[in-house]
Protein backbone atom coordinates (compact mmCIF):
# COMPACT_ATOMS: atom_id res chain seq x y z
CA UNK A 1 0.00 0.00 0.00
CA UNK A 2 1.24 3.49 -1.09
CA UNK A 3 1.63 6.11 1.82
CA UNK A 4 -0.97 7.96 0.17
CA UNK A 5 -3.33 5.15 0.23
CA UNK A 6 -2.88 4.98 3.68
CA UNK A 7 -3.05 8.91 5.16
CA UNK A 8 -6.66 8.19 2.71
CA UNK A 9 -7.67 4.85 4.44
CA UNK A 10 -9.03 6.90 7.47
CA UNK A 11 -12.77 7.71 8.07
CA UNK A 12 -14.22 9.97 5.91
CA UNK A 13 -14.18 13.50 7.62
CA UNK A 14 -17.65 15.77 8.26
CA UNK A 15 -18.18 18.37 6.00
CA UNK A 16 -17.89 21.81 7.72
CA UNK A 17 -20.26 24.60 7.34
CA UNK A 18 -17.53 26.88 8.59
CA UNK A 19 -16.60 28.39 4.77
CA UNK A 20 -19.98 30.04 4.42
CA UNK A 21 -19.65 32.32 7.71
CA UNK A 22 -16.25 32.40 6.98
CA UNK A 23 -17.78 34.25 3.26
CA UNK A 24 -20.39 36.20 5.06
CA UNK A 25 -17.67 37.78 8.13
CA UNK A 26 -15.05 38.13 5.47
CA UNK A 27 -17.75 40.22 3.20
CA UNK A 28 -19.24 42.23 6.16
CA UNK A 29 -15.61 42.78 7.10
CA UNK A 30 -14.60 44.24 3.45
CA UNK A 31 -17.47 46.65 3.39
CA UNK A 32 -17.33 47.72 7.05
CA UNK A 33 -13.47 48.52 6.29
CA UNK A 34 -14.55 50.33 2.57
CA UNK A 35 -18.10 51.90 3.82
CA UNK A 36 -19.22 51.71 7.61
CA UNK A 37 -16.94 54.55 8.34
CA UNK A 38 -18.08 57.16 5.53
CA UNK A 39 -21.35 55.98 6.60
CA UNK A 40 -21.07 56.62 10.50
CA UNK A 41 -19.52 59.96 9.28
CA UNK A 42 -22.22 61.39 6.51
CA UNK A 43 -24.75 60.17 8.94
CA UNK A 44 -24.03 60.44 12.38
CA UNK A 45 -21.93 63.95 12.29
CA UNK A 46 -21.65 65.45 8.55
CA UNK A 47 -25.56 65.80 8.30
CA UNK A 48 -26.65 66.06 11.82
CA UNK A 49 -23.91 69.14 12.45
CA UNK A 50 -25.12 70.68 8.83
CA UNK A 51 -21.51 70.37 7.61
CA UNK A 52 -21.20 70.82 3.63
CA UNK A 53 -20.79 67.35 2.76
CA UNK A 54 -23.84 66.89 4.70
CA UNK A 55 -26.20 69.33 3.31
CA UNK A 56 -25.66 66.82 -0.27
CA UNK A 57 -27.69 64.81 1.42
CA UNK A 58 -30.73 67.03 1.28
CA UNK A 59 -33.55 66.87 3.16
CA UNK A 60 -35.86 63.43 4.81
CA UNK A 61 -37.51 63.25 1.95
CA UNK A 62 -34.87 63.13 -0.70
CA UNK A 63 -33.17 60.86 1.04
CA UNK A 64 -36.35 58.81 1.61
CA UNK A 65 -36.61 58.75 -2.20
CA UNK A 66 -33.55 57.81 -3.03
CA UNK A 67 -33.73 54.52 0.03
CA UNK A 68 -36.97 54.02 -1.67
CA UNK A 69 -35.46 52.71 -5.21
CA UNK A 70 -35.26 48.99 -5.56
CA UNK A 71 -31.71 48.66 -6.09
CA UNK A 72 -30.79 50.96 -3.09
CA UNK A 73 -33.11 48.60 -0.93
CA UNK A 74 -31.09 45.77 -1.83
CA UNK A 75 -27.71 47.52 -1.27
CA UNK A 76 -28.67 48.53 1.82
CA UNK A 77 -29.73 45.09 3.20
CA UNK A 78 -26.57 43.71 1.98
CA UNK A 79 -24.89 45.86 4.22
CA UNK A 80 -26.89 45.81 7.20
CA UNK A 81 -26.99 41.81 6.54
CA UNK A 82 -22.97 41.49 6.17
CA UNK A 83 -22.30 44.20 8.97
CA UNK A 84 -24.57 42.04 11.43
CA UNK A 85 -22.80 38.79 10.07
CA UNK A 86 -19.59 40.15 10.65
CA UNK A 87 -20.14 41.74 13.89
CA UNK A 88 -21.76 38.37 15.43
CA UNK A 89 -18.71 36.16 13.67
CA UNK A 90 -16.49 38.43 15.64
CA UNK A 91 -18.14 38.34 18.87
CA UNK A 92 -18.22 34.70 19.15
CA UNK A 93 -14.65 34.26 18.18
CA UNK A 94 -13.83 37.17 20.80
CA UNK A 95 -15.79 34.99 23.25
CA UNK A 96 -13.77 31.67 22.67
CA UNK A 97 -10.58 34.56 23.11
CA UNK A 98 -11.96 35.33 26.90
CA UNK A 99 -12.84 31.90 28.01
CA UNK A 100 -16.63 31.68 27.06
CA UNK A 101 -16.65 28.41 25.40
CA UNK A 102 -20.52 27.52 24.61
CA UNK A 103 -20.09 25.38 21.93
CA UNK A 104 -23.01 24.82 19.67
CA UNK A 105 -25.56 26.67 21.55
CA UNK A 106 -23.28 29.64 21.42
CA UNK A 107 -23.12 29.37 17.83
CA UNK A 108 -27.12 29.02 17.39
CA UNK A 109 -27.34 32.52 19.45
CA UNK A 110 -24.57 34.05 17.43
CA UNK A 111 -25.67 33.35 13.76
CA UNK A 112 -29.37 32.70 14.94
CA UNK A 113 -29.18 36.57 16.07
CA UNK A 114 -27.16 37.52 12.56
CA UNK A 115 -30.33 35.89 10.81
CA UNK A 116 -32.84 37.78 12.40
CA UNK A 117 -31.01 41.29 12.00
CA UNK A 118 -31.19 40.10 8.17
CA UNK A 119 -34.48 39.28 8.03
CA UNK A 120 -35.87 42.36 10.25
CA UNK A 121 -33.76 44.71 8.03
CA UNK A 122 -35.08 43.02 4.84
CA UNK A 123 -38.78 43.24 6.85
CA UNK A 124 -38.08 47.06 7.36
CA UNK A 125 -36.68 47.74 3.76
CA UNK A 126 -39.61 46.18 2.05
CA UNK A 127 -41.71 48.48 3.99
CA UNK A 128 -39.80 51.82 3.25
Amino acid sequence: MSDMNAMNAGPPRRRSHAPVFWLLFGGGGLLAALFGTALVFITGFAAPLDWPVGRLLGDFARVQAFAGQPIVRLVLWGIVSLFAWHAVHRILHSLHDVGVHGGRATAWACYGAAGVVTLVAGGALLGL
